[in-house]
Formats: C-alpha cells, sequence, structure tokens
C-alpha cells in the first residue's frame, strides 16, 4: 500500500461532550534527515524495561565482557533464543535461556554466580556463560576481515572455521540472515542516545486503524470475515501494518521488540504504546495502541467496548516503539 501523503484529520469525543481534532502529517517521515540514527558510539545502555528485571544486571554487566558485544546485542540473542525464559528446551536439546547444547555447555558453561556449580538452567550461569562464548568465538576470529561483532556472530551460527576460510561472514544464506537478524534485533534493545527517525509507514497504518473507530472489540479478533472484521488490541496493531507491508508478531509484548523505543516527548503518529500493570518487564506488557498525537491513541480496549481515541497518560504506560519493517522481520516467529 502507498502511504498517503497529505494531511489524515480524526475527530473524535472523548468524555462527555469533549471533542477534538488531531491533525496527522502524513510527511513526518520527510524529517528523517535531521534526526539521529540507531544506537550510536560508546557504551550501550538497555532500553526501559526491554530486559526483564531480574535480568537486567546481569545483561548489561556481561554485555561489557569484551568489545565484540554489547548488552543490547546480548539481550537481542537471548530473546531470540528463549524469549528469557529460563526453563526453555528445544527440540535439539538446547537447554535454558541461553539455549545452550549440552556439548557446548560441558565445555563454554562457566560458574558465573560463584556458588560452586555451573547451571545451564540458571540464569545467573547462564547469562554470564553466553557472553563468555561469544567473546571467545570473536577471539577465534579476531583476525579474519570485517567487523568484528558480525564476525563473531557468524562463528556462533556457521562455525570459526566458515569465517576465518571465508575471511569474514561466510556466504550461506542462513549465517548472513543470523548476523542481520541479531544485529538489527539489538536496536530494539538499545536505549536510543538521539532521536529516532520517523516511520514511511506510519500513516497507511492510522489510515487503517481509523477506518476501524466504532468496531466492537473481540478476544483474539484479527479481522477476518468469520470474525465480523472485529479485533483485539494487538491484532488491530497488527492488521494496521500488514496494510503498509510490515508484519508484526501477533501478541503485544513482541510487537514491543519491532524498533527503537522513543521516549514519551518524542513520540509521532505512527508509534506504537504500550500498557503494562509491572514496568519493569516488556514481557509482562498486555495491551497495545497507535499512537496519532496530542496524547491519544487509537485501540481496541477490552470486552464490550469498540476501538476508540484513549489518552495515553495512565499509570499502566509502559512505553513506546517506533516500528521499522528490518525490525519486525528480525523478530523471531515465536519465543
Amino acid at each position: 500500500m502507498t502511504v498517503r501523503k497529505g494531511w489524515i484529520l480524526a475527530t473524535a469525543a472523548v468524555g462527555a461532550g469533549l471533542s477534538f481534532v488531531m491533525v496527522l502529517v502524513v510527511g513526518v517521515y520527510m524529517v528523517a534527515g535531521n534526526l539521529a540514527n540507531g544506537v550510536g558510539q560508546g557504551a550501550v545502555g538497555l532500553a526501559k524495561g526491554s530486559v526483564p528485571a531480574a535480568y537486567r544486571t546481569l545483561v548489561q554487566k556481561w554485555g561489557n565482557l569484551c568489545t565484540a558485544i554489547n548488552p543490547a546485542l546480548l539481550a537481542a540473542q537471548l530473546y531470540q533464543e528463549s524469549g528469557f525464559n529460563p526453563d526453555a528446551k528445544s527440540p535439539a536439546a538446547a537447554q535454558g535461556i541461553a539455549q545452550f547444547i549440552p556439548g557446548t555447555w560441558a565445555t563454554h558453561g562457566i560458574d558465573g554466580d560463584g556458588d560452586g556449580d555451573r547451571d545451564v538452567w540458571d540464569p545467573n550461569d547462564a547469562i554470564p556463560s553466553a557472553a563468555k562464548y561469544d567473546c571467545t568465538l570473536a577471539k577465534y576470529v579476531k583476525d579474519a576481515p570485517g567487523n568484528q561483532t558480525e564476525n563473531m556472530l557468524a562463528a556462533y551460527n556457521a562455525g570459526a572455521y566458515a569465517v576465518i576460510k571465508y575471511g569474514g561472514v561466510p556466504p550461506y544464506k542462513e549465517t548472513q540472515n543470523y548476523v542481520k537478524t541479531i544485529t538489527t534485533l539489538q536496536e530494539s534493545f538499545a536505549a536510543p542516545v538521539g532521536r529516532v527517525r520517523p516511520s514511511e509507514q506510519a500513516a497507511g497504518a492510522i489510515y487503517f486503524a481509523q477506518k476501524k473507530l466504532g468496531t466492537l472489540y473481540l478476544w483474539g479478533g484479527n479481522g477476518t470475515p468469520e470474525q465480523g472484521g472485529r479485533f483485539d488490541c494487538s491484532g488491530l496493531t497488527k492488521a494496521a501494518y500488514e496494510t503498509v507491508g510490515v508484519t508484526l508478531p501477533r501478541v503485544a509484548n513482541d510487537q514491543y521488540n519491532a524498533g527503537p523505543h522513543p521516549g514519551r516527548d518524542e513520540l509521532l503518529p505512527g508509534d506504537l504504546v504500550f500498557f503494562s500493570d509491572d514496568l519493569t518487564n516488556s514481557r509482562a506488557i498486555r495491551h497495545v495502541g497507535i499512537y496519532v498525537g496530542g496524547g491519544y491513541m487509537i485501540n481496541a480496549p477490552r470486552t464490550g467496548a469498540v476501538i476508540r481515541f484513549d489518552s495515553i497518560d495512565t499509570p499502566d504506560y509502559f512505553g513506546a516503539t517506533r516500528v521499522t519493517e528490518d525490525g519486525a522481520k528480525a523478530l523471531p516467529t515465536s519465543v
């Protein structure tokens, strides 16, 4: 779908007789050239709540173990591997929050908390071990040409020998995709150091959501004909961005990882806004809407209500994500 170029006007009643008109400049993305990009240089912090509070200190500390990694990159790996689930187990017998297979754990697992054992199921051991393993791989391929971090990730996926043989990331599609996925995904775990570039898809997503105003909420609703075109909160945001060629995960707490996180005073129309009863953990997010400006969002609030405008400034406001196409593509299909 082509992003509309012009003005979108939205009018809605809020409360008893209070009305307002919100004006969206569809060309907001044209100012992108004036805004800072990416994570930036120097020490990398973690975005608010992006890593569960129980693991945040571990990830921040061990993510600085060597120059090939940073806390956001380590967080991206853990999320991609297990969704921060310390009890995760794959069909290939990969275990724990960092998904070590037994043979690799036997060689590279460390006693991260100094309690006298090496427990793959204990994040206090597994997270330090993941960082140590990354840094060990970086040493193996330190003389290979190219980017140190990309070569480390390629060694993680394809083995150090392949990186050395090909003088950098090897020409394997799976490995190249893995490197791009992790390096892209890290942006959603890093605290931005400058303003976040606007999304070109934002206006089209809002346009779709506006057309659904007044539609009755349906738990699990994806807007299909069988469901009467009804949505729940994340079903609406997913459908809105699909109209502009961006495929989001189905649930809100995964949608939070689809791009970098602007601050409250930096929100632009089209940003996804999130709500949670635990403001320290993005995995606990329970609601999402599409920001439209002026402190309001379009959202599908709850059973018995209709898609409508609501204020975002509530005690359970968690944060926001500026959706990017690459960020959405980098998300695992299930965690």
